[in-house]
């Protein structure tokens, strides 16, 4: 969470700040050096905020070390991705939001993620796509996991065209453009590392043209998505 989040969430509550500060539990003074900058917000002060302001998730804290986001458990990511709001888990309840980026990131770290999870990442994009993808990217290229999180932008692009959304069209657009100047020439999986050889021969010749160009021995497609159209 930045200050352009603080003072718009305060704003678009037509609150003072003297009326935010009180809600916050911080002084006023200290409210308003946060909305300018002058100070960083604590990771406590944001969660706080981005509920008492009914901020969307993408403003929560992400970890500031991209070691330190590590693959979760499937219970724990469905309901992570339950949180996020994403329909196939609404079942489960209860537990804390955290920022869509760094569910992104759990899951895609990964090794073998069950396919109803693996189906839930493009609707993530989509949900989200206003998320902090300099932070995203940059974790995705220091884990060397810039193909899977192309991939996956790749089929959020092609589903936010079909549904005739423009704008997050472009914005997923832009960030494939970027991850494509760093894809990768290995061959991978997406979060599948278990697939046989023999799988990944029938896969080479098989799979969609974007898995192959992203180098991802998958059959992963749009038929497979059930929450997005």
């Amino acid at each position: 969470m930045n200050q352009r989040h603080l003072q718009e969430g305060r704003e678009q509550k037509a609150w003072t700040q003297e009326e935010a500060a009180s809600r916050l539990g911080v002084s006023q003074p200290y409210l308003s050096l946060l909305e300018k900058g002058l100070r960083p917000v604590p990771e406590k002060l944001a969660r706080k905020a981005a509920t008492v302001y009914d901020l969307s998730a993408v403003t929560l804290p992400v970890e500031r070390s991209w070691n330190s986001v590590q693959p979760k458990d499937e219970k724990t990511l469905a309901a992570d991705l339950a949180a996020l709001g994403y329909p196939g888990f609404s079942y489960l309840r209860g537990r804390r939001k955290k920022n869509p980026a760094e569910v992104l990131l759990s899951a895609l770290c990964v090794k073998n993620l069950e396919s109803r999870l693996t189906e839930a990442l493009p609707w993530v994009l989509l949900k989200y796509t206003d998320l902090d993808w300099q932070w995203l990217v940059s974790a995705a290229k220091a884990k060397d996991l810039q193909n899977k999180l192309g991939f996956l932008t790749n089929v959020a692009r092609r589903i936010a065209e079909t549904r005739g959304e423009g704008a997050k069209a472009e914005t997923l657009r832009n960030q494939e453009v970027l991850l494509e100047r760093s894809r990768l020439l290995l061959e991978d999986t997406l979060c599948h590392d278990s697939l046989t050889n023999a799988e990944k021969r029938w896969l080479e010749t098989s799979r969609p043209e974007e898995a192959k160009h992203w180098r991802l021995f998958t059959d992963f497609s749009l038929e497979h998505l059930r929450y997005v159209f």
